[in-house]
């Protein structure tokens, strides 16, 4: 069993076809054994994908930021509420609970989910796999500037291989479950150099 961290909308506006990928997403995570890390939201698809996943009977855990808490979005119902000061301090939770990545469709939170622990990955911090499961390719944009990055030699295509992409559920999950054994890469000079602050 590995706990799956998923990043994944908050959204109230978008397309309930999201929301029910996140519920379906809950529902295989739990029908495989795994548990769930989230980011301990009851809403839109943070709430779908929780739900799902103990209804199913995994274990969930929710890492949410106190400001959320206070506005009453936080996942009451979850095993575990970790209640973080900043959302800094959040990230850090989920990627300590997890043992894989899975980026559903998202907004800007989603985005910043992804590309930082797609950054960690690529400099060597962790050997865990990211998955990003995108059946409607709402992220096809975000694929093709990287590949473009790829291209003007800014983004190693080593680093652009960190992250699986898929458009179905079981290639996603089979991704994420292999992916548990995957060996880290090793971080280019130029790449540690420009990640320093």
């Amino acid at each position: 069993m590995s706990a799956i961290c998923v990043f994944c909308s908050s959204s109230g506006r978008i397309d309930p076809a999201h929301v029910e990928l996140a519920a379906a997403v809950g529902t295989e995570l739990a029908r495989r054994g795994h548990s769930l890390v989230s980011g301990g939201g009851s809403v839109s698809c943070m709430g779908a994908v929780a739900r799902a996943a103990r209804a199913g009977g995994a274990r969930t855990v929710g890492v949410v930021p106190r400001v959320l808490v206070d506005l009453e979005v936080a996942d009451h119902d979850a095993d575990e509420l970790l209640v973080t000061d900043d959302m800094r301090s959040r990230k850090a939770g989920m990627d300590e609970r997890a043992d894989a990545f899975l980026a559903l469709p998202g907004g800007l939170g989603t985005l910043e989910e992804l590309l930082e622990i797609w950054v960690s990955r690529t400099l060597a911090m962790h050997s865990k796999p990211v998955v990003v499961l995108d059946p409607g390719g709402v992220f096809d944009p975000l694929r093709a500037q990287v590949d473009l990055l790829v291209e003007q030699g800014f983004v190693r295509p080593e680093a652009r291989a960190a992250v699986t992409w898929a458009s179905d559920m079981p290639a996603a999950f089979d991704a994420l479950e292999a992916g548990t054994q995957a060996e880290p890469l090793t971080a280019a000079p130029d790449e540690l150099i420009e990640a320093e602050p």
